[in-house]
């Protein structure tokens, strides 16, 4: 057995009902590969698997998958994706960034801009941020709570909490029902790591573009974060729509992770390309003699 035949999708995975206590949690965890060389190998077969399970995926046109990521700046959410879905057939996957709010999306509630995305049967959608920020960085910044317009915000405090976790639920076991099936990860990053990381985009020249001045002011609300991420993990991780806490300290270790549980994920649902009839197989026959003439 490979080392990353080790992987074990079950090992990150917050159970249903668990009160996440992120100090628990590792950021980094013993490499499953003992070379660049070896990584290179492990994350090119799972990219070969994903991308056959996804030509499966879509022939079979009945379920869609979407992938959530969440994260602290410099996590490597960006990477991962990019990395682990190379593969993939453009026409069957989109990946969507969800940014500040725009003036019209603050007039809905506060999924709605995200439904508007959500993949339909046959195709991957990938969320680089997704409506947890509603319970993250609106938690950690009352303002943006404020600006939503909410007639209820400000009178019933922690309650608007409650009622965002559950819609969330509620939506996610909607989808659920409805052939949608969720993998959710959260970027396990340590604090030294992200500055180790920052300190990297301001060092090296081609990674300038990536640090932004915002980022540090984030850094100092770190410990509301992790505070906001220990409640929306523990609420909203369910049987139908688990959790992942990837520890990623170690990039390439993060990345065959997150290529593991996906594959797992895909090969759960079973699927096969559909079966030709009787009478389309002789109508295929047909048009073969034709074409062989």
């Amino acid at each position: 057995m490979s080392q990353a035949d080790k992987i074990r999708a079950k090992d990150f995975r917050v159970s249903k009902g668990c009160e996440v206590k992120l100090k628990d949690w590792p950021t980094k965890v013993d490499p499953v590969f003992g070379s660049k060389d070896q990584y290179k190998q492990i994350l090119d077969d799972h990219v070969a698997q994903l991308s056959a399970q996804q030509r499966l995926h879509y022939a079979s046109n009945h379920y869609a998958v979407l992938l959530i990521f969440q994260a602290m700046d410099a996590a490597g959410k960006d990477g991962a994706i990019r990395h682990v879905m190379s593969g993939v057939n453009p026409q069957g996957c989109q990946v969507f960034s969800f940014k500040h709010p725009s003036a019209i999306e603050l007039q809905h509630d506060f999924l709605w801009r995200s439904t508007r995305d959500l993949p339909e049967r046959g195709r991957i959608g990938i969320f680089n941020r997704s409506y947890y920020e509603e319970v993250l960085i609106a938690r950690v910044h009352p303002e943006i709570l404020r600006s939503e317009g909410l007639p209820d915000a400000r009178k019933h405090g922690n309650t608007v909490w409650h009622h965002r976790y559950r819609s969330i639920r509620n939506l996610e076991r909607h989808l659920h029902a409805n052939g949608t099936r969720i993998i959710k990860f959260y970027l396990h990053l340590s604090k030294e790591e992200q500055r180790l990381r920052f300190l990297a985009r301001i060092d090296e020249p081609d990674k300038n573009w990536k640090f932004s001045e915002a980022d540090l002011a984030e850094r100092k609300f770190w410990s509301q974060y992790m505070k906001a991420y220990e409640k929306c993990l523990s609420a909203t991780s369910t049987d139908h729509a688990p959790w992942y806490i990837v520890p990623a300290d170690d990039k390439d270790n993060a990345r065959l992770i997150v290529s593991r549980i996906i594959l797992d994920a895909f090969e759960a649902l079973k699927m096969r390309y559909p079966r030709t009839t009787t009478a389309r197989r002789q109508e295929l026959l047909a048009i073969r003699k034709q074409l062989t003439k």
